[in-house]
């Protein structure tokens, strides 16, 4: 609760505010902030993972927060939340290869 509260402030003085859009960059840094972890830089070179960092929205959104990389970072909790996320967004993206392959 409290790191959404410092989220929103946080944009809120930044001049961007609430917003649905993605800040590429910011994401980027928070990967490459991500990637000095042996654990995490295992799963973004692990082809099943790979490209859902760069073309999930769900996921690039999930690693838009600096706030949420910090707590990814020090959380072996937050860990598994990352790593449930990414098994999720890839079994939404399964079925619908699955059905272009039977064509």
């Amino acid at each position: 609760m409290l790191s959404v509260l410092v989220e929103l402030i946080g944009g809120l003085f930044g001049g961007v505010g609430y917003s649905d859009t993605l800040n590429t960059r910011k994401i980027d840094r928070n990967i490459e902030r991500l990637n000095e972890c042996d654990w995490f830089k295992k799963v973004y070179e692990d082809k099943k993972y790979h490209r859902l960092f760069f073309v999930n929205k769900r996921v690039r959104h999930y690693l838009q927060s600096t706030v949420r990389i910090r707590r990814i970072i020090r959380s072996d909790k937050a860990q598994k939340k990352l790593l449930l996320l990414l098994d999720k967004e890839i079994k939404s993206v399964l079925p619908s290869t699955k059905n272009k392959d039977a064509n």
